[in-house]
């Protein structure tokens, strides 16, 4: 009797597939055209994630850099104008 080398069979259990999603759950809404709590956060979520994203975007790349640079220098521009103008009221005020 010659012996062979065949696997041996695995137990398994048979399980059920689960039920399939409820509607709702699939298009974000109730059958009465109501959308879900879920389906609103997510919307939210996914708003403020993008606006963020965008905003980070716009900061790290040369042109937002290029404008946060052009209000520095307006910023400081106005900033040397009005000392110049303080400067010029404190002379003007003092020889009358």
């Amino acid at each position: 009797m010659t012996e062979r080398n065949e696997p041996e069979p695995i137990d398994a259990e048979i399980v059920e597939e689960p039920p399939p999603a409820a509607p709702e759950t699939a298009t974000g809404y109730t059958e009465g055209g109501v959308p879900t709590f879920d389906y609103v956060r997510d919307q939210i979520e996914r708003r403020a994630a993008t606006s963020t994203g965008a905003e980070e975007l716009a900061a790290e790349s040369q042109q937002g850099r290029t404008i946060d640079q052009q209000l520095a220098e307006r910023d400081k521009a106005g900033r040397d104008k009005l000392e110049e103008i303080r400067r010029a009221m404190r002379e003007g005020g003092s020889s009358s």
